[in-house]
């Protein structure tokens, strides 16, 4: 009978660059909600700074709300993912 070994013993360890590549795939969703402005006008005049597009307000609404969602969604994905690292 062989000797049971720890299957993570011969795993290699990340590199910075996949630690900073993990440590972003928090941080981008989390401020794109800390500086999501709460007004769609707000929003919309954002994306038009920045992008010279105007929205009606029924667009930037829509687009602000999907957004939101979408960025909320990425980080339960990213907790749910990482307690299941940490459970086994």
């Amino acid at each position: 009978m062989t000797p049971r070994t720890d299957c993570c013993a011969h795993a290699p360890r990340p590199t910075w660059f996949g630690r900073c590549v993990a440590g972003l795939r928090w941080v981008v969703p989390a401020a794109l909600l800390a500086l999501m402005p709460k007004c769609p006008l707000c929003f919309a005049g954002y994306i038009a700074l920045a992008t010279g597009v105007g929205l009606s307000f029924t667009v930037a609404s829509w687009l602000r709300l999907g957004l939101i969602v979408l960025c909320v969604a990425a980080l339960v994905w990213f907790a749910v993912k990482a307690i299941r690292m940490r459970l086994g």
